[in-house]
């Protein structure tokens, strides 16, 4: 049996490295659904509590900014998380974004 959608995306996002980002719209495109970066992040709001874990804190909008956020209890999670490993966030926002952004598209 194939993998379903969601299981597709949580595949890549376990091989986000540590200190990295990505985007629901460069998931998407990787999967070869470029216009389904919206039911990436559906994938990420039910990613909490599969195993093995799913680190949903390194998927945020093309802009860098946070807005799974609401998606974590409590929302400061996944800035922490991200903090946690190195990166700089101010008003939800990833600093340096390009340089910690990880391409699936060419990293895979």
């Amino acid at each position: 049996m194939e993998p379903s959608f969601y299981d597709q995306v949580y595949e890549i996002v376990r091989l986000i490295p540590k200190g990295r980002v990505t985007s629901y719209g460069a998931i998407a495109k990787s999967l070869g659904a470029g216009s389904s970066s919206r039911l990436v992040g559906y994938a990420m709001n039910n990613a909490h509590g599969i195993l093995p874990k799913i680190p949903a804190h390194r998927v945020v909008n093309r802009n860098g900014l946070l807005t799974g956020k609401f998606h974590f209890s409590p929302p400061a999670l996944m800035q922490q998380l991200l903090e946690n490993e190195g990166l700089v966030i101010i008003e939800d926002k990833i600093q340096g974004f390009k340089a910690h952004f990880w391409d699936p598209a060419t990293e895979l």
